[in-house]
């Protein structure tokens, strides 16, 4: 991932995350969910992007410091949480600017799967973690690789790309699928412990309109995988 990715439809792409099924209504409400009371904990959001789940958790009285490796991202994040908000631009796929044992908890949601190298970043989410911390992680589901392409390798680490349409702009993003043992395996690699896996069901006042087709009588759909990890 470079930072031209997200930065030539970082404005669409924030836009789309206000009002959107799978941030607004899915991933954000099940991070904040899983965080818990934060009043008072220092967070570092990885891969903030344009701030909206910093700007909750400080909301819940958080310390929240954020990067992105888009500088568009940064820019806009700095706009909806001030100009003397302490955001960076950086990569989670580099040493990071932060000093050891610097956070009490660290949020990635909808991150590391943009990833194909998974030792370095958990090592430096570890490293700026205070011992007992927590790594509260949200990933593409590994099961819904397995549907959408049967004819693939699901024990492989594969590339995949997918077509996205954000507030009227199509474009592209680029995964790494990786199975469940393997994300397991990596997260105890890099010195973490899983205290919680999460499929959760979309928020309760989700717009029916924004439902998947088949919702029917179901109270959640496969998306994405969840997790809170405790830095031992």
């Amino acid at each position: 991932m470079t930072a031209t990715d997200y930065d030539s439809f970082a404005t669409a792409y924030s836009a789309e995350n206000e009002k959107g099924l799978f941030n607004a209504y899915y991933a954000r409400p099940a991070v904040l969910h899983l965080a818990g009371d934060v009043s008072g904990r220092r967070i570092l959001d990885a891969g903030c992007g344009s701030g909206p789940l910093a700007a909750a958790l400080h909301a819940k009285g958080a310390a929240v410091t954020g990067f992105d490796v888009s500088a568009a991202m940064v820019d806009l994040a700095r706009q909806r949480l001030g100009e003397d908000a302490d955001l960076h631009v950086a990569d989670l796929a580099a040493p990071l600017p932060f000093a050891d044992a610097e956070f009490d908890d660290v949020v990635a949601s909808l991150v590391l799967h943009y990833l194909k190298d998974w030792a370095g970043p958990l090592s430096e989410l570890r490293r700026v973690l205070k011992p007992g911390g927590r790594l509260i992680i949200s990933v593409n589901h590994p099961a819904a690789y397995a549907i959408v392409k049967p004819e693939a390798d699901y024990f492989a680490v594969t590339q995949y790309s997918e077509d996205y349409v954000f507030d009227g702009q199509t474009v592209w993003l680029t995964f790494w699928h990786r199975p469940l043992h393997a994300m397991a395996d990596a997260f105890a690699a890099a010195g973490f412990r899983i205290t919680a896996i999460s499929e959760p069901p979309p928020a309760a006042d989700t717009p029916a309109e924004l439902l998947p087709p088949g919702m029917e009588g179901r109270s959640a759909f496969i998306c994405f995988l969840f997790f809170v990890l405790e830095a031992t």
